[in-house]
């Protein structure tokens, strides 16, 4: 059944599971795009194609929110807040090992390989690199395990867990990143937790959340 976190006549959230997709993609389960299409075709009673615009993304093992605009006026201008960087992303994360320090600002330079669908974080820039920055905070720790607010400042691939994994806390569940152990189900406990944006039609500030991350079982 398709989560919805919130909705307006422009504008509609839903919550992500981990190993769904945003968009449709051969031989995956059904996308959120296409749950929350059938969501508004059914609560509506809407004939034909329904328009749904997708604003961002998460990685496929990653839960949480995502938006989605419900008119292309909407689209336009939400892709604009987001590509100026006006929207601000909360993540929490459970992570092997407690920081160093109960809270610090990240910065690195994050060099894709495309091909093996990887990202490698460096201290210093290198050719074809993008500047990463993210601020975190320990909120509780469970054995040697820390559960992290991360805040960030740049939007990358894989950002989150590459650098939590080069300051030696990778995301539970994420082997990828040098987590020790997998979950069945691909999951890593990693959830996007908090979007906060100024309306784009109605100019109001707009806070959607959801419960923090529960520890993984």
């Amino acid at each position: 059944m398709t989560h919805i976190i919130w909705e307006d006549n422009h504008l509609i959230a839903a919550f992500k599971r981990s190993g769904q997709t945003v968009q449709p993609e051969p031989n995956k389960p059904a996308s959120l795009e296409e749950e929350v299409k059938d969501y508004i075709k059914e609560k509506y009673n809407k004939p034909g194609a329904v328009y749904l615009g997708v604003i961002h993304r998460l990685d496929m093992p990653v839960e949480g929110i995502v938006i989605f605009a419900k008119t292309s006026k909407a689209l336009v201008r939400m892709n604009e807040i987001f590509q100026q960087r006006e929207v601000q992303k909360v993540y929490h994360a459970w992570v092997e090992r407690k920081p160093a320090t109960e809270s610090g600002h990240l910065v690195n330079w994050l060099k894709r390989d495309e091909n093996k669908n990887f990202t490698k974080a460096y201290h210093t820039e290198i050719n074809k690199s993008e500047k990463a920055e993210l601020l975190y905070q320990v909120l509780k720790t469970k054995g040697k395990n820390a559960l992290l607010k991360v805040t960030l400042l740049t939007g990358r691939k894989h950002q989150i867990r590459v650098q939590l994994a080069t300051m030696g806390c990778p995301i539970l569940g994420d082997k990828k990143y040098g987590a020790t152990y997998a979950f069945s189900d691909n999951y890593i406990a990693l959830q996007a937790t908090e979007l906060s944006f100024i309306h784009p039609v109605s100019n109001e500030r707009i806070l959607l959340t959801i419960p923090d991350l529960v520890f993984p079982t």
